[in-house]
């Protein structure tokens, strides 16, 4: 007698087929900068004709893992929730590291450089720099990493002292594991790594560099990370 099937199985394959398209695989990740962005700028970002294009999203919207609304003519698509994200950087971050279109031009290896250097992984901080900051919590006995990422009550008190609120969470983790993509190590992702990253930009300790998802650290940054985790300065550059 045969193994009832799991009723899971075919949704799961619906899920991968959803995202086994280069153009739909195109929009996710372009979409992990946490931003709205219009049709016509991910048609432009993906190479296709306006009409391709909403045909793809409109599967991404109705398999759930895009939102979309619109304002006035414009219609505007972002990843459904942090979940979506989670999903797309850990399938990223399995790709062999030479995977990708060679690079063609100064532009795109400086863009490249800065992307490796630091940037927003969704909502949180990612590349060397958030590793640096994941590794200066961990040292410091703010965060541990043994039994997976969480917060100690050192470290629930050092967000407070730092005045970075870490509420509205709702069902998301407190403090979560993310495998970069480019140094091949966990950062902090979850509730603290998207307060880290919110206070970082508004409090001027990071600034957003080109159009793609690069930060770097700001003289402001370089002194607020040394006094509050000992970071040296050129650990952040």
């Amino acid at each position: 007698m045969g193994r009832t099937k799991d009723p899971r199985a075919a949704g799961l394959a619906a899920l991968a087929a959803l995202i086994a398209d280069e153009t739909r695989a195109a929009c996710l990740l372009a979409l992990l900068d946490g931003r709205a962005w219009t049709a016509g700028e991910l048609a432009r970002h993906a190479g296709v004709a306006p009409s391709t294009l909403s045909e793809h999203l409109g599967k991404l919207v109705a398999g759930g893992l895009l939102a979309q609304e619109r304002q006035g003519r414009h219609r505007y698509v972002r990843l459904a929730d942090a979940r979506v994200a989670t999903l797309v950087e850990d399938l990223a971050a399995q790709l062999p590291p030479a995977q990708g279109r060679p690079v063609r031009t100064l532009r795109e290896a400086s863009a490249g450089s800065a992307m490796a250097r630091g940037r927003t992984c969704y909502d949180h901080l990612a590349g060397r720099l958030g590793i640096t900051l994941t590794d200066a919590l961990t040292t410091r006995g703010l965060l541990r990493q043994d039994t997976g990422f969480a917060l100690t009550e050192a470290g629930l008190a050092w967000f407070a002292a730092a005045g970075i609120p870490l509420d509205g969470g709702g069902r998301r983790p407190l403090a979560r594991a993310c495998l970069d993509w480019t140094e091949r190590r966990p950062h902090l992702a979850g509730v603290a790594g998207a307060a880290l990253c919110r206070h970082a930009l508004e409090a001027g300790w990071c600034e957003r560099i080109g159009s793609e998802r690069a930060v770097r650290v700001t003289g402001t940054g370089e002194r607020e990370l040394s006094a509050l985790l000992g970071v040296p300065a050129d650990a952040l550059r």
